[in-house]
């Protein structure tokens, strides 16, 4: 179960347990009073810099506090929707956007906070403006954006491109070239945890991009008619499993997990030469791999073109931010305590230099001082110029469509990846849950 912080506090303080975890309902749903509540994903290092933000607004605000609660990811997701959808929301709804946001603002379960956007347009103009996109439903904010941007990233082995004296791909064919000189040596080309699904979609993400610009995948989640067989989506899924029937990607890969780190350590160990992954994993690296990135032997680059491919070099995929929205169902003096918290209580100095020190690029403009401080100056640097100079920054296809039509899509990736369905077949499945 989640357990409030200040419920934990309570059991530091000597209340006995029953008592604290019957209390644990108090600080579900709208809030009682003044104070507004707020749900976010514990784990760390990311928990602490959300739960101090909360600690830093509470010290200066302490007749109008929020309380804040952590869930484990999975469990997060059913809390939140069975939450909504009984009126017993969290005036702060942490979230990625997209999909599962459109679906509540249509249902009018979340405040729309364009004329408060309005109202503080230098707060606006402070943040990348790549992150609006998945806060926007029909030109309407109903979200802000917070913490950290997380593009997808190539990663690659240095030291396993020199052992077989090859240099990183600067092409969809230069890939498709290294894939048999990798595997003559008895390494992977690419390391993949396919079990967890999510990890094959990023490569469609980039696939389409890069072959047919951001408007193929934007005319899917827009619902268009036969969107997924656009000849550019086809053309897609085709190379896509080339890759896979040419040996791309490690032996057994439909049964590693992302959440284990296999796939990781695949990269580190030098067992495979490359990585499609979030920017998050350059941190997972760095604590796990050893002198792998110290030594400089882990190298990073953009998705490269597909020859004759439509899309824009700059265009990225991934995360563009983390989103919160407002419950309708809140009391005006919540809304107002929640709006409070998001101009003063949100990507402060403190947290900025937080999101930093882990390793992350908060989404705030003008911090390129604070990350070549750092000691990961580098990759922060090129994580920054990547998302704020992306034309286009497509959100992870899971977040961006509804939650039924993404659940169709990370099942398909699967069949796509294990070649048990044509490319035709994939298009047709999903045709059938996006287009109008």
């Amino acid at each position: 179960m989640a357990l409030s912080r200040r419920t934990l506090l309570g059991l530091a303080a000597g209340v006995p347990v029953s008592a604290a975890l019957a209390g644990c309902g108090g600080s579900s749903g709208p809030g009682k009073g003044g104070g507004a509540t707020y749900w976010y994903l514990n784990g760390q290092p990311q928990e602490g810099v959300r739960a101090g933000a909360v600690d830093a607004f509470n010290k200066a605000h302490p007749d109008n506090e929020i309380d804040d609660t952590t869930f484990q990811n999975d469990a997060y997701k059913t809390k939140i929707k069975t939450a909504i959808g009984a009126g017993q929301a969290p005036t702060v709804i942490w979230g990625w956007g997209g999909g599962t946001l459109r679906a509540y603002a249509e249902a009018d379960q979340v405040e729309d906070l364009t004329s408060w956007f309005d109202e503080h347009s230098e707060l606006r103009k402070g943040l990348f403006p790549s992150s609006f996109g998945a806060a926007t439903v029909d030109g309407r904010i109903y979200a802000m954006p917070c913490e950290a941007v997380q593009p997808i990233i190539l990663y690659y082995n240095n030291r396993v491109f020199e052992q077989v004296g090859v240099k990183p791909p600067q092409s969809w064919d230069d890939i498709m070239a290294l894939v048999p000189r990798f595997n003559a040596k008895g390494i992977a080309p690419f390391a993949l945890g396919g079990q967890s699904r999510w990890t094959n979609m990023m490569w469609l993400e980039f696939l389409f991009d890069r072959i047919g610009g951001s408007e193929v995948f934007q005319a899917a989640v827009e619902g268009e008619k036969n969107a997924w067989s656009h000849p550019d989506a086809i053309k897609a899924l085709t190379k896509l499993q080339d890759l896979v029937k040419a040996g791309g990607f490690v032996k057994g890969f439909s049964s590693i997990t992302a959440d284990s780190n296999a796939d990781q350590a695949l990269l580190y160990t030098g067992r495979a030469a490359m990585m499609l992954h979030g920017a998050w994993s350059y941190g997972i690296q760095q604590t796990d791999g050893g002198d792998f990135v110290s030594s400089g032997s882990l190298g990073y680059m953009t998705f490269p073109p597909v020859e004759g491919g439509k899309g824009d070099q700059s265009d990225t995929v991934g995360n563009p931010a983390q989103y919160l929205s407002i419950s309708s169902k809140a009391s005006a003096a919540q809304k107002k305590t929640a709006k409070d918290f998001f101009a003063t209580g949100i990507l402060q100095e403190e947290e900025v230099k937080k999101w930093i020190g882990n390793g992350s690029v908060p989404i705030r403009l003008g911090t390129e001082k604070l990350l070549a401080a750092s000691e990961n100056a580098d990759f922060l640097q090129f994580t920054y110029d990547i998302a704020s100079k992306a034309k286009v920054f497509v959100q992870s296809w899971d977040q961006a469509l509804s939650p039924t039509a993404a659940e169709t899509l990370l099942d398909n990736i699967v069949k796509l990846f294990q070649l048990s369905i044509p490319p035709q077949q994939f298009a047709d499945n999903l045709n059938a849950v996006t287009g109008a």
